[in-house]
């Protein structure tokens, strides 16, 4: 099975960065992950080219609802959500309504599509390092993916 996992998120922005620092985290992995590992900040319909053409694909980002403590995870499904920080963009393209556009214009999109989001508590200050509590949440969506690829 082609699996992709991609980090999503903006690594200067305290804990949006939180979903490029676990893919850097299952990089490390040994032995190796059966999965192409990526990181990027893309948005909207452009996150089509990104997923196209794999069986699976495991996304990370953060999100911010307010309704569960900084460092809580979400493992949620596409239709679950209309968007996170990273999976809609200016344009009012959220990630369910690209799914559907992918459809539409003949993208080879994944039959399996799992999303983990981490409850943020400051996605707007220009720093490199995720918050405590939610630096505190890392190991244990490291291994909830690992466990979820073997």
């Amino acid at each position: 099975m082609k699996t992709l996992i991609l980090g999503l998120g903006n690594s200067i922005l305290s804990d949006d960065g939180i979903g490029i620092n676990i893919a850097h985290q299952l990089k490390e992995i040994s032995p190796p992950l059966h999965a192409e590992i990526r990181e990027g900040s893309v948005a909207g319909l452009s996150i089509l080219d990104e997923i196209n053409g794999y069986d699976r694909v495991i996304l990370i980002d953060s999100i911010k609802t307010g309704k569960n403590e900084p460092g809580s995870i979400y493992k949620l499904k596409p239709e679950d959500f209309n968007s996170t920080s990273r999976l809609s963009s200016s344009h009012g393209i959220d990630f369910f309504t690209a799914l559907n556009f992918g459809e539409k214009f003949g993208y080879v999109l994944p039959k399996i599509i799992d999303v983990y989001a981490v409850e943020v508590e400051n996605n707007t200050t220009f720093n490199e390092r995720c918050t405590t509590k939610v630096e505190a949440s890392v190991s244990k969506l490291v291994r909830e993916i690992v466990r979820s690829l073997r």
